[in-house]
């Protein structure tokens, strides 16, 4: 478009709003900006020089490998189709710039990556960004605003449907100039969805017309970020080489990060497997999540050496959601009573003291850790937003304290379940619990990806039995899970439901009823319910962080008395073990691991080659 009819269209688009009633401001009273917030202003001024944490002097070079498992066959990150390999995000990763990027150390602010300069409408109405007239893509074409709109369009259209409830509330995206581009808002548009479009991966638009977006391929995708995939064997290994001319790496956002010349992840089925790989110094670092590791798998020649590293970083994020979410497309699970008593057999204090060597802690709701959590009785914020569904709520919603009361021992706990059997129609014959009038058994498949799973739903399995329920559990490779879980082909599954500080427009597809019946979607316990429908609306359009904590509270609560997912544990803080040829900076931001500001000590690793000569 030329910069003309750019000015033609923004007029007119002004216009249009004062026709309507709405008083937007004009462009040339909104300020060109570095970054933008949620509820404020960004807390680095726009001559900064780095993030506060980096060490803006790091080293660049050499390698760092991680073990990744399973396997994968697609470098498309952006479908559904396909396991896209490791280092590839629906939000793009290593390969691909965003037009902002998220800071670690602020909860709700973005500053400017590809975009060189933002103006945003106070009330949220419009957006316009100016882009970085040096970026450019991997083959040296430059990053336009034609390549903005194009990845825009075919993510929402082509990409997977969480690009459709994320984008929901932009009504139109264009062109102003080569590198000018705007976004719409509709009136009641999330206060989050400015960030949310400042996080949108930019694509080359000829790249993507070049081929078939919505198809798996093993052809690399055309980005501009700091890494470039130099090496691929299908299931086995991913390279990523750092970009020398990259044209980003000395933004003020850069400086100090993407120092490790090649990241390297390498494929194992087996856990097990992957642990002696970082033994013997295959690989060179672990998040560790398994607690029998952390706490007995560390005790081999190159530890006691010193040589590992093994740090613990506090999580100030909420604690995501891992359960056994029930799928409600089939009927046995439709009733709440049934669904509470199969919860109420999962025995926490039995595997945390037994397997997890007490180092979890219980998980309770959807946002637990943070200002969203439901507590006690409902807040006079929350009641105004239940009170209009008092009729389809369970009184439990109102009159009943948070957390749920239930016995902590496993005896009192299963007396309970059985009690909720009887009263949902069920009863005992023969030890097996069947359906009082249909005489059908209550039996159902618990699908796991992972063997490692097995030793913690097992206990589940045989509490289960001793109510006469029968499950059958079973394993399946990423893959085959993958496509069950697409199709919504399953009883019962694990699954983590991790939400950031500010939750906003993923809470549709997590729970929404036009996700239920889409296939690839994430709404996995396939919820329909007017209420979540409208909390939900409540939590994006929140005004205020009061409004917001409010609104999830209330979901949170009205999802907790549903019996939707049984709650597994969390850890509050991140474990890592690394080779000392690794090395970190000396803090971390408060919200999240940023192993990009991560290099490799060349002095470390001299140490370890000369103490395992």
């Amino acid at each position: 478009m030329s910069r003309w009819r750019g000015v033609l269209w923004a007029s007119s688009f002004l216009m249009g709003l004062s026709a309507h009633g709405l008083q937007a401001a004009p462009v040339s009273e909104v300020p060109t900006v570095h970054g933008i917030s949620l509820y404020d202003t960004p807390a680095l001024p726009d001559n900064f020089d780095h993030f506060s944490w980096v060490n803006a002097q790091a080293p660049k070079g050499g390698d760092m490998v991680r073990a990744a498992q399973g396997n994968f066959d697609s470098l498309n990150p952006f479908i559904v189709r396909g396991n896209p390999a490791s280092g590839l995000t629906a939000m793009g990763g290593l390969p691909f710039d965003t037009l902002m990027v998220e800071s670690p150390d602020e909860p709700f602010t973005l500053y400017g990556l590809l975009a060189a300069g933002i103006r945003l409408d106070p009330d949220r109405r419009w957006m316009e960004i100016d882009l970085d007239s040096r970026a450019q893509f991997h083959d040296g074409s430059p990053v336009t605003a034609e390549d903005v709109v194009t990845t825009f369009e075919t993510l929402k259209t082509q990409g997977s449907p969480m690009y459709r409830a994320y984008y929901a509330d932009v009504i139109g995206v264009e062109v102003l100039s080569p590198f000018t581009v705007r976004f719409e808002f509709s009136e009641h548009n999330s206060r989050e969805l400015p960030l949310i479009v400042g996080q949108l991966p930019v694509l080359s638009a000829a790249d993507i017309e070049s081929r078939d977006i919505t198809r798996p391929t093993l052809e690399p995708l055309m980005g501009s970020g700091p890494y470039r995939i130099v090496s691929v064997q299908p299931g086995q290994r991913i390279v990523y080489q750092r970009d020398d001319h990259y044209w980003g790496k000395d933004l003020p956002v850069n400086r100090g990060r993407y120092n490790i010349d090649r990241l390297i992840f390498d494929y194992y089925r087996d856990p097990s497997v992957a642990m002696t790989a970082f033994r013997a110094g295959r690989v060179d670092l672990r998040i560790e999540n398994i607690a029998r590791n952390w706490v007995t798998g560390y005790d081999f020649p190159a530890a006691r050496q010193g040589l590992i590293n093994r740090v613990e970083l506090e999580d100030h994020n909420p604690a995501p959601m891992q359960g056994f979410v029930m799928n409600q497309r089939r009927d046995i699970f439709k009733d709440r009573r049934v669904r509470e008593a199969l919860g109420l057999a999962f025995d926490f204090e039995w595997l945390n003291r037994n397997l997890f060597y007490g180092l979890y802690a219980r998980t309770q709701g959807f946002f637990d850790h943070s200002s969203m959590e439901a507590r006690g009785l409902p807040s006079a914020g929350e009641q105004a937003l239940l009170a209009p569904w008092r009729d389809q709520l369970p009184e439990d919603v109102f009159n009943s304290p948070l957390p749920v009361d239930a016995p902590q021992a496993l005896r009192p706990r299963l007396k309970r379940a059985l009690d909720l059997l009887y009263e949902a129609g069920y009863e005992v014959r023969d030890n097996r619990m069947v359906h009082r009038d249909t005489g059908q058994p209550l039996r159902f498949e618990l699908l796991l990806r992972d063997a490692s799973l097995e030793r913690m739903a097992l206990p589940l399995v045989r509490n289960l039995a001793r109510l006469g329920v029968e499950v059958n559990l079973r394993t399946v490779d990423s893959s085959q899970y993958l496509v069950r879980l697409r199709q919504f082909d399953f009883d019962m599954t694990t699954t983590v439901i991790a939400q950031s500080s500010n939750p906003g427009n993923e809470q549709r597809e997590y729970w929404g009823s036009e996700y239920a019946h889409q296939p690839q979607s994430r709404n996995l316990m396939g919820l329909e319910s007017p209420v979540v429908d409208d909390l939900v609306d409540h939590i994006i359009r929140a005004d205020s962080r009061e409004a917001l904590d409010s609104a999830a509270a209330a979901l949170d609560r009205v999802l907790r008395w549903g019996f939707y997912v049984i709650p597994q544990y969390h850890t509050p803080v991140t474990r890592l073990a690394y080779w000392k040829k690794l090395a970190m900076p000396d803090q971390s931001p408060e919200y999240g691991l940023d192993l990009d500001s991560w290099w490799v000590d060349t002095q470390g690793a001299r140490q370890i080659d000369v103490q395992q000569e």
